[in-house]
This record gives structure tokens, C-alpha cells and sequence, in this order.
């Protein structure tokens, strides 16, 4: 009788900012692993999502947004993304209806020099207008050296399972990398800071929520209770006293409602206690960023 080969490797999901990268991991994956918001670059870090099957593993790499940095955070979020370029099996580069390919060239010729399998995912097409589709594939073409275009909305779920089919027929065989039993490889704690950092993102506008980092001081599990306490740090006073508002009130909301999707994502009640706090400049000061876990 025939052994079943089992099938492993690293999926790595690039693109520029708010292209619906998180979205697509998240719909793969079937969980909420990567924050989710209309705003560009809310993905700090590298994000491994674990997809498990008796005859497969694929791990999944939600990266942040291709850019051009501007701060020392942004060179660390870019470090993230040429790393998941070095150990990909297969690369999804994710795209949309309105994105072009300015301040991510040098990005793009390494994709193309790497010799990895390109699936070309063009996302948002429940927005599509006449022949806009057609246009935006024959951009993309040109530019990225793909074997295959999937047209997708990761919102609506539309082609997903392509998707998926296409990165099983290109995984190559392997044992798995990880215990079939894990989602993921971060803590934790990872995910509650950033679900409390998701909901600055969509309460706070302008620069306030790209100046905000969220640390888990203290996460203590009970029996009935997760027990939470995070501080936000802003860059100035003054942001401080935006994310806090008039008599707390701002701040209320955002605990109140990141407590929710806390209780949601761990599936027990929590108890979240949150305080503000000031780090001058913590984007641009290497030193400070490590503090925040951008090591790389």
C-alpha cells in the first residue's frame, strides 16, 4: 500500500499597504490572526498563521506593507518583508484595483529574481468597474513574474479555495515544521496587544494611531479570567490626551471595545485594565524599538 506524502512549507503574503493582505490570511487561515482596518500599514510584524491537514501544513506569512521607509519602525517593518522573501516556498503577491507599483520596484526585482513561485492575487474585484479588472491585470503582469492570476475578494470570500488549491499544488513535500495542533508561533500576548492596537486604529485619526505602540505589562490566566494590563505609548503629551479624551471617555471606549474582541478571541472573560503613557520619538530611536519587539 501507497504512503500518502505529506505536504509542507512557508506561503508568504506580500503587497503594498491596505490591499487586504490581512484579510486573505485571515480567510485562509480561518481565524482572525492579523489585524484587519481601512487604514494602510496596521501590520507591524511578521504573522505566521498555521494551516493544519492530516496530509499537509502550510504556514502563512502576513507581512507588513511594502514602502518606502520614512522612520527607523518602517526599516524594521521592511526587514520583515525581505525576510519572508528568503524562506517562501510560494509567494502571493496580493494587489488590488488601485495600487500601482511606485516605491516598491526594488521589492518587486527581487520577487522576480528569486526563482519562488508567484501566485498574482488581485483582491477587491467586488469593486470592479467595466474593464477595470482587465486593466489592472495587464499592469501587474508586466511587472511581476507570476505562474498564475486569481482574481479574489477576500471580504467576500470570493476564490479563496483557488487559492488555496494553487499554493497546495506548489507546496513541496515535507514533514511538518510546527506541532499540528498550533495556529500560530506568536504568544498570547502578541495578539492582545494587537487587538487593543487595532481598535486605536479604528477610533483615533490622522497620526495618532500610526504614533501608538501597545505593551502587555501583565497577562495572567485563571481559571475563569484572563487578567490584562496594557499600556499605550503615544510620542507626545498631546497625543496623549487625545487618546485618553474628555474625562477618560476615549479611552473607555477603546478598552471597552478591544475587551469584547479580547473575550471573542480567547473565548473566556477578561478583565483589561489600560494606561497611557509617554515615549518620545519611540519610532525613529532603534533603541526603543527593540523595547517593542523590532529586533530584526
Amino acid at each position: 500500500m501507497t504512503e500518502i506524502s505529506h505536504k509542507a512549507g512557508f506561503v508568504n503574503i506580500v503587497g503594498k499597504p491596505n490591499v487586504g493582505k490581512s484579510t486573505l490570511m485571515n480567510a485562509l487561515v480561518g481565524e482572525r490572526l492579523s489585524i484587519i482596518s481601512s487604514k494602510a500599514q496596521t501590520t507591524r510584524h511578521r504573522i505566521l498563521g498555521i494551516m493544519n491537514d492530516d496530509n499537509y501544513q502550510i504556514v502563512f506569512s502576513d507581512t507588513p506593507g511594502m514602502l518606502k521607509p520614512k522612520y527607523e519602525l518602517h526599516k524594521s517593518m521592511m526587514s520583515f518583508v525581505n525576510m519572508s522573501l528568503e524562506d517562501a516556498d510560494v509567494i502571493v503577491f496580493v494587489t488590488d484595483l488601485y495600487e500601482n507599483d511606485e516605491e516598491i520596484e526594488e521589492v518587486i526585482e527581487k520577487i522576480n529574481k528569486s526563482g519562488v513561485p508567484v501566485l498574482l492575487v488581485i483582491n477587491k474585484i467586488d469593486l470592479n468597474k467595466e474593464d477595470q479588472l482587465d486593466k489592472v491585470t495587464a499592469y501587474w503582469t508586466e511587472r511581476v513574474k507570476h505562474e498564475l492570476v486569481i482574481p479574489i475578494s477576500a471580504a467576500e470570500n470570493f476564490n479563496i479555495q483557488k487559492v488555496l488549491d494553487e499554493i497546495l499544488e506548489r507546496l513541496p513535500e515535507h514533514a511538518p515544521f510546527y506541532d499540528k495542533e498550533e495556529l500560530t508561533d506568536r504568544p498570547e500576548r502578541f495578539f492582545a496587544s494587537e487587538i487593543i492596537r487595532e481598535k486605536i486604529f479604528t477610533n483615533y485619526k490622522k497620526e495618532i494611531p500610526y504614533s501608538t505602540e501597545v505593551a502587555i505589562v501583565d497577562f495572567f490566566e485563571e481559571e475563569n479570567i484572563i487578567r490584562i494590563r496594557a499600556e499605550i505609548y503615544v510620542e507626545r503629551s498631546s497625543q496623549k490626551g487625545i487618546i485618553i479624551g474628555d474625562k477618560g471617555s476615549a479611552l473607555k471606549r477603546v478598552g471597552i471595545q478591544a475587551r469584547e474582541e479580547l473575550e471573542r478571541f480567547f473565548a473566556k472573560k477578561v478583565f483589561l485594565e489600560t494606561h497611557v503613557k509617554v515615549e518620545e520619538n519611540w519610532r525613529k530611536n532603534k533603541n526603543k524599538l527593540r523595547r517593542f519587539g523590532y529586533d530584526q
